[in-house]
C-alpha cells in the first residue's frame, strides 16, 4: 500500500474514530450537565485540571517517543528496534507514571483544601491517581499503532473504552445523590479509570499478538535508550511547564471571577459555562484535524530519515491547506447555530453568546494544532515545547489583568490573545524548518 493511501485510510479511521468520541462525549457532557448543573461541571472541570498536570507527568512525553521510534525503525527495516522501543517506552512509562500516581495519592488531601479550594474534590484527585499507570502504558501502546500502521486497533479499543465509560459512570450516578457535587464528580472519576484499565488491557493483548511480526528483522539498533530520552524529555518538559501554568491558570480563574464581583457560586457556574461547554462545542469540528495532526508524525518522520525533502513540503502544504478552509467551514457553521447548540444539548442559553464569540478563533486553533503536529514530526520539539510555554505563561498573566476587571469577557479575550499567538509562533517555526529543509536538500 502507498503512503499516500495508507495515510488517507488512517485518517480517515481516526476520523470516524473521534467523530464518534466527540459526538459521544459532548452528548455526554451535555447530560451531566442537566444533571449536576454548571456549578457541578465548573466543579469536575478543576478537579480535571489538576489530574490534567499529574497525567502529562505520567506520560512524560512517551507516546511521541514511541510513534518517532518506530516510525524510524520501520523506515529502516530494524524489526528488533521496533519492539525494542517499545519495551523502553513502556519501562520509561511505568517509572514515571507509578511516581506520578504516588505523588498524587498523597497530596491529594492538601491539594484539594489549599490549592483547589474545595474539600469536595479530594475524592476524585485519589481516584484519578489509580487510573495514571494505564493512561501512560495506553500511551505508549497508542504511539506504537500509529506509527505501525495499525490505527484501527487503538481506535476499536479507544471506542470501546469511551462506552465503558459512559456506561459505568452513567451506572454510578444512578446510585448517587446528585445534589452531594463529592459523590457525582467521585464517580465520573472512577467510571473513567475503569475503563482506562480495561482499554490498557486489551491494547497489551493486541501489541502481544503484533510482536512475531518484527522477531523476523534482526538488524543491530543503536542507541535505543539515548534516541527515546531525546525524543521524549523536550516534550516532557515543554508539557510539565506549561500544563503546570494552565492547571494555575484554571486555579485562578474562579478567583479572578470573584474579584470582578460575581459570587463564588456563580463564578464556578460561569467557568463551567466557558471552560466546560462553550469552548468543548467549539473543539467538537476539530476531531478530523487531531487525527491527522497526530498521522502526520510518523509520515514526516519517515520522509526526513528518508531525505524526500519535497515530500515533506507537500505534505505541509497540502494539510494546512485543507485545514484552513474546513475550520473557516466549520467555524460559520458554530456561529449560526450557537443558539440550537446551546439550547439542545446544554440547556443553557447563555452558552450561545459565549460560542459565537469563540468561533471564529475556531480556524487559528485548528491551524495551530496541525502546525504542532508537522513541527513534531519534523524533529522541531523543542520549538513547540517554547511556544507553549510562553503561551502557558501569557495565559497566566493575562488571567491576573483582565478577569479581575472584565470577568468573563477578559477570559474570552485571554483565550484569543493566547491561542492567536501561539499560532503565529508556531507558523513562523514550521516555515523556518522548511527553508533549513530545503537548503539542507539541495
Amino acid at each position: 500500500m502507498s503512503r499516500k493511501k495508507r495515510l488517507l485510510i488512517n485518517t480517515g479511521l481516526l476520523t470516524l474514530s473521534a467523530l464518534a468520541m466527540r459526538v459521544v462525549g459532548m452528548l455526554f457532557q451535555a447530560w451531566l450537565a442537566s444533571c449536576i448543573g454548571a456549578e457541578g461541571i465548573g466543579l469536575y472541570q478543576l478537579t480535571g485540571s489538576v489530574t490534567v498536570l499529574f497525567s502529562v507527568f505520567a506520560v512524560s512525553g512517551v507516546r511521541f517517543a514511541a510513534t518517532r521510534l518506530v516510525s524510524e525503525e520501520a523506515a529502516l527495516g530494524r524489526g528488533n528496534g521496533v519492539l525494542g522501543a517499545v519495551r523502553r517506552c513502556i519501562n520509561y512509562a511505568l517509572l514515571f507514571s507509578l511516581l506520578s500516581a504516588g505523588i498524587l495519592w498523597r497530596v491529594a488531601e492538601p491539594l484539594g483544601f489549599l490549592w483547589v479550594g474545595d474539600a469536595r474534590t479530594v475524592l476524585s484527585l485519589r481516584l484519578a491517581a489509580v487510573a495514571l499507570p494505564c493512561i501512560a502504558i495506553s500511551s505508549v501502546f497508542g504511539g506504537y499503532f500509529t506509527a505501525s500502521g495499525r490505527v484501527w486497533k487503538a481506535v476499536l479499543v479507544q471506542l470501546l473504552a469511551l462506552v465503558l465509560s459512559v456506561v459505568i459512570t452513567v451506572s454510578f450516578l444512578q446510585r448517587c445523590d446528585l445534589h452531594d457535587l463529592e459523590q457525582t464528580c467521585a464517580a465520573i472519576t472512577a467510571g473513567s479509570a475503569i475503563s482506562e484499565l480495561i482499554g490498557t488491557a486489551l491494547l497489551l493483548l493486541l501489541y502481544l499478538g503484533e510482536r512475531r511480526r518484527w522477531r523476523t528483522q534482526a538488524q543491530q539498533t543503536p542507541h535505543l535508550t539515548r534516541r527515546m530520552l531525546s525524543a521524549a524529555l523536550p516534550l516532557a518538559l515543554s508539557a510539565y511547564t506549561r500544563t503546570s501554568l494552565n492547571t494555575l491558570e484554571h486555579m485562578l480563574i474562579p478567583k479572578g471571577l470573584r474579584l470582578a464581583g460575581l459570587t463564588a457560586e456563580a463564578a464556578l457556574s460561569g467557568y463551567g459555562v466557558v471552560h466546560g461547554m462553550a469552548l468543548p462545542a467549539v473543539l467538537f469540528p476539530a476531531c478530523l484535524l487531531f487525527s491527522l495532526a497526530e498521522l502526520i508524525v510518523p509520515e514526516l518522520t519517515q520522509a526526513q530519515t528518508q531525505g524526500r525533502t519535497n515530500a515533506i513540503r507537500r505534505i505541509v502544504r497540502l494539510v494546512r491547506g485543507a485545514t484552513a478552509i474546513y475550520a473557516l467551514v466549520t467555524a460559520a457553521a458554530l456561529y449560526v447555530l450557537a443558539e440550537p447548540i446551546a439550547n439542545r444539548f446544554f440547556h443553557t442559553p447563555e452558552c450561545a453568546a459565549y460560542i459565537r464569540q469563540l468561533a471564529p478563533l475556531a480556524p487559528i486553533m485548528n491551524l495551530d494544532t496541525v502546525t504542532d503536529g508537522c513541527l513534531r514530526g519534523l524533529g522541531q520539539q523543542g520549538r513547540v515545547m517554547a511556544i507553549n510555554i510562553l503561551d502557558a505563561a501569557l495565559g497566566v498573566v493575562l488571567v491576573l489583568v483582565l478577569l479581575p476587571r472584565f470577568g468573563l469577557a477578559g477570559y474570552v479575550w485571554m483565550i484569543w490573545s493566547t491561542e492567536t499567538i501561539n499560532c503565529l509562533l508556531s507558523s513562523l517555526a514550521l516555515r523556518q524548518t522548511l527553508r533549513h529543509s530545503k537548503a539542507s536538500g539541495s
